[in-house]
């Protein structure tokens, strides 16, 4: 089982094998955990985020149809559940920080590298994490979605209920001012 396919786990998981679900928890959480928490303002909005989704997976098993890859439907899940959210409190995405007020994501430094550029490299994750931040929400979804989740252009659309040509400006305008900001466009 844990070599089957996305969409034959669901499938298991609607007719009752538990386990089935168990796999594709374990595939899937870390990506849409990232998701929700890049997408909301703080850790504990992205933990809600992330069970209610998981619950409405749980709930929607006996009604899924195989029609589109598993993550799409997944991710279309996810996405709903974020506008039902941006609706009710607005976003602003900060920087992901731990308890201490600190980010979260630090460049590591390898055997060769100068302490210079472990420098250069935090700075550059600040900007980028900024950049994002910036983004309005349609190209940061699209962003994020192509970038967290291994989305394609045609997924993303199908996921956000869009087509792909918006899909695809979408990424392409987020790329675009994400390179600017960085200083690499």
């Amino acid at each position: 089982m844990p070599d089957a396919a996305d969409e034959d786990l669901m499938l298991a998981y609607a007719g009752g094998d538990a386990g089935a679900f168990d796999v594709l928890y374990n595939r899937h959480r870390g990506a849409v955990f990232r998701l929700m928490l890049r997408s909301v303002k703080s850790r504990g909005e992205a933990e809600e985020l992330f069970q209610d989704i998981w619950m409405r997976v749980i709930e929607a098993r006996e009604r899924y149809v195989r029609t589109a890859k598993f993550t799409t439907w997944l991710y279309t899940v996810a996405h709903n559940r974020l506008i039902d959210h941006w609706r009710k409190k607005g976003l602003t995405l900060v920087p992901v920080e731990n308890e201490e007020g600190e980010p979260v994501v630090e460049a590591v430094a390898g055997p060769f590298d100068e302490p210079h550029r472990v420098v250069e490299a935090r700075a550059t994750l600040g900007q980028l994490e900024a950049a994002i931040a910036a983004l309005p929400e349609a190209q940061r979804e699209a962003f994020l979605l192509h970038h967290e989740c291994d989305m394609t252009v045609p997924e993303i659309a199908k996921a956000t209920g869009t087509n792909e040509e918006a899909a695809k400006s979408r990424l392409r305008y987020a790329m675009d001012k994400l390179k600017k900001a960085v200083g690499d466009g």
